[in-house]
């Protein structure tokens, strides 16, 4: 059995905290729903294991494990940071790490319904994320690049999505605009590099965290940018650009088109969770749908 095929269970997790953590192993665990590369049991009211799941290596946890409690304390939002490392073992031949639990609902499962304070709320997140990097700060993997470098993954999306009432013009339209946008010229900020709906919990109709920065990386901010549409709701990406000083006319164009081809991935994932097909998120669907309704109508 190959470790991706390992099913995680509570008794696994308590027998590896037993094993190298054993003064957390009699805390309560639970599992938690969703997950993607990494498979997340509760444990205690504070903590979390991680558990790697889909991704093909250590490198997402590693970085977290490396950068998170470098960044945490000049968020203003909490962000999971590790507070315990777990080796790979017999039982389980992949990495896992205990993090600190962020208390609130993944907004693919909740609303914001404060949509002012939700837009400020990220705006002030993400300019104290996108400060400039360390050298040594880990560039980006399978994203990061300007949208003329990923316009095979766009037009990957973009034929594989039942589009329904959206016209595939529209959509083109913004992503060619994208493309046409000039370069990220700033230093290499830090991009969390995966903000979308099951990445940020709600809690009293607005955002209360930011989860799950695996992908995490040095470069161009657009790619957070693009949140303005995936997160907020209707006039919040215009609210959102008020309140975001960094943002110039070009970084706006390259995030925009950047939000269209991450609503087709989740209309994508939802549209596979409709069809029973491995990696399904039918939650995501709608997310995405409503997404690409405020892409295709801009600010």
């Amino acid at each position: 059995m190959i470790a991706s095929e390992i099913e995680t269970s509570e008794d696994l997790v308590r027998d590896l905290l037993r094993e190298q953590h054993p003064d957390l192993a009699e805390l309560p665990i639970r599992e938690v729903a969703g997950g993607w590369g990494n498979q997340m049991w509760r444990l205690g009211d504070e903590l979390a294991v991680r558990m790697q799941r889909m991704d093909k290596g250590p490198d997402p946890q590693l970085k977290e494990r490396r950068w998170l409690p470098v960044l945490a304390p000049r968020l203003p939002l909490p962000i999971p940071t590790p507070v315990r490392s777990g080796a790979p073992s017999e039982r389980f031949p992949k990495i896992w790490t205990v993090m600190t639990w962020v208390d609130g609902t993944p907004l693919d499962h909740g609303s914001i319904t404060r949509g002012d304070h939700a837009a400020d709320t990220l705006a002030a997140f993400l300019e104290a994320l996108h400060e400039e990097a360390p050298a040594e700060a880990p560039d980006a993997s399978d994203r990061g690049g300007h949208p003329k470098e990923c316009t095979a993954g766009f037009e990957n999306f973009l034929t594989a999505v039942d589009l329904g009432r959206f016209a595939e013009y529209d959509i083109r339209a913004v992503w060619d605009d994208a493309v046409a946008a000039g370069e990220w010229e700033g230093p290499r900020v830090w991009v969390h590099g995966d903000l979308h709906p099951a990445n940020v919990v709600v809690a009293d109709g607005t955002l209360a965290g930011v989860v799950d920065f695996g992908a995490v990386f040095a470069g161009d901010p657009a790619w957070d940018l693009a949140a303005a549409w995936l997160l907020l709701p209707a006039g919040g990406a215009a609210r959102f650009f008020e309140r975001y000083a960094q943002a110039d006319e070009a970084a706006v164009r390259r995030a925009r088109g950047l939000a269209a081809m991450k609503s087709l991935f989740l209309m994508l994932m939802g549209q596979n969770g409709d069809r029973g097909l491995p990696g399904g998120k039918p939650n995501w669907g709608p997310a995405g749908r409503s997404a690409l309704d405020r892409v295709l109508k801009g600010l």
